[in-house]
């Protein structure tokens, strides 16, 4: 039985999705005899007040995201990033060590990029020997500096861009390797051809198909863009997940509409949804967004976080796989040109953003932890213990 610790927190669903994808994956592959994962939310386990980041993240995000977007950046050098993370590391050094504590296990990979420094600066004051520590980095392009540290064993990271990155960032070439951002593998297994798709949905076969989707939560600006898109009278049909938001579902289900719209809570499927749809309106983030590109769905990016989602618009829109357009009357105009261009510009961006998803990523990934899982246990190295100066000065004075 092997044992992989998963560190992530709750704030934003790409930390959860990934590490339940490379765990699902490794019990599909290997066996849940003989793999036995766990999943810390690290913040969770923090003292106060950072125990409340998993509720804090979404509430500034909604509320002051420019506020979000400059701390991202302002925090972004090696020196702040450095000095943030060892304050998070002396706040809560018992606390991280109580995890490795409570859960030994063979690997570690972390999914967040905040926990990844402090909790290896814990675990590697455990003992004189760890296990191996890996880094999975779920943004793709904007990577911060609290995702590279050099004492990490390997860090897998989704793009180019983020390698290149962490070379600038002083992260050693021979620790990283590019893999894509992994997708569940029930996501992978759920996608089957269109006609197919919209006969079990219920679904017009032959009307162009429009998928609005706003997070599990149904936040942002979702029923103001299926508005503007309806009062164009485009012909297509809409699909319209509100999530958990009951008000946001309701309020759509009272409102009149030109076009055939179909409303969902919170789903399941996506799968399902996305391989009947032939474009879909989303927030830029990363999850979702290699979702999208693994159902070879164009996307039409309607929101994103300052800082770290800054780079998904970019890397979409930069490979023709979708456009950006944040406010609801910009997402109406794009979807109203891509229906003008016709089947084959439509087919043209499918395939484009088929081409930025690798969709044996999840599967790269569970073999390199499985791997790492069987390598022997890390060395960690001696460190001197300080001086204070006083006690160097009475030292010198009772050697003379």
């Amino acid at each position: 039985m092997k044992r992989v610790l998963f560190l992530m927190s709750d704030t934003g669903g790409g930390h959860r999705a990934v590490a339940e994808a490379i765990r699902d994956a490794l019990y599909r592959k290997y066996g849940e005899d003989k793999v036995q994962a766990t999943l810390i939310d690290v913040f969770r386990a923090s003292s106060f007040p950072m125990n409340y980041m998993p509720e804090f993240y979404p509430w500034i995000v909604r509320r002051s995201k420019r506020s979000w977007g400059w701390s991202y950046r302002f925090s972004n050098t090696q020196r702040r990033a450095a000095f943030l993370s060892r304050t998070l590391y002396m706040a809560n050094r018992r606390r991280f060590q109580r995890i490795f504590e409570q859960n030994p296990c063979d690997v570690v990979v972390s999914a967040h990029s905040i926990i990844t420094r402090p909790t290896l600066s814990a675990l590697m004051r455990l003992g004189s020997t760890r296990p191996p520590y890996l880094t999975v980095i779920t943004d793709l392009v904007t990577t911060h500096h609290f995702w590279y540290d050099s004492r990490a064993d390997f860090c897998y990271v989704p793009t180019e861009a983020a390698y290149k990155r962490g070379i600038a960032y002083g992260m050693p070439a021979e620790k990283m390797r590019v893999t894509g951002l992994p997708v569940h593998p029930n996501f992978i297994d759920g996608q089957q051809d269109k006609a197919t798709a919209r006969a079990e949905l219920g679904w017009e076969q032959d009307t162009p198909t429009l998928l609005l989707v706003a997070g599990g939560d149904g936040m942002g600006q979702l029923y103001k863009t299926a508005r503007a898109v309806d009062a164009l009278g485009l012909p297509c049909q809409l699909v319209i997940v509100a999530g958990r938001n009951k008000s946001l579902k309701e309020k759509l289900e009272a409102a009149v509409w030109r076009n055939k719209v179909h409303i969902y809570p919170f789903v399941t499927n996506m799968p399902t949804l996305m391989a009947g749809a032939d474009m879909v309106v989303t927030k830029a983030g990363s999850a979702t967004l290699m979702e999208a590109a693994a159902a070879g769905l164009p996307m039409i990016i309607s929101d994103a976080i300052p800082g770290q989602e800054d780079g998904n618009v970019t890397y979409i829109v930069e490979n023709e796989a979708g456009a950006y357009a944040p406010k609801p009357e910009l997402v109406a105009a794009t979807v109203k040109q891509w229906l003008e261009e016709g089947v084959d510009a439509l087919q043209q961006r499918s395939h484009n953003a088929s081409c930025v998803a690798n969709r044996d990523a999840v599967w790269q990934l569970a073999d390199a932890v499985w791997e790492w899982a069987h390598a022997a246990p890390i060395a960690v190295p001696h460190r001197k213990r300080r001086t204070l100066p006083r006690l160097r000065l009475l030292r010198r004075r009772k050697d003379h």
